[in-house]
């Protein structure tokens, strides 16, 4: 029963997220233009990853097992 509490607690809780535009708190601004820019990038944009912050992700599946090659370090313990 207080399993039960626990999870309905923890939906509610999680169910709670804003959904409306970011936006800087009161009396704030957005950080100033990048160097080399003339215009301040919105906050959509400030939210937005480079590809090296997340890179794609390859699946390339194996059709078959493979020999692994021999790694020089993987060395047992000492």
């Amino acid at each position: 029963m207080r399993s039960l509490f626990v999870l309905a607690g923890a939906g509610l809780l999680a169910a709670c997220g804003q959904q409306a535009a970011l936006e800087p708190p009161p009396g704030e601004s957005l950080p100033p233009a990048p160097y080399g820019t003339a215009e301040r990038p919105e906050a959509e944009d400030l939210l937005e990853l480079d590809p090296q912050a997340a890179p794609e992700r390859s699946v390339e599946l194996r059709r078959r097992s493979e020999e692994r090659e021999d790694d020089p370090f993987d060395l047992p313990p000492e």
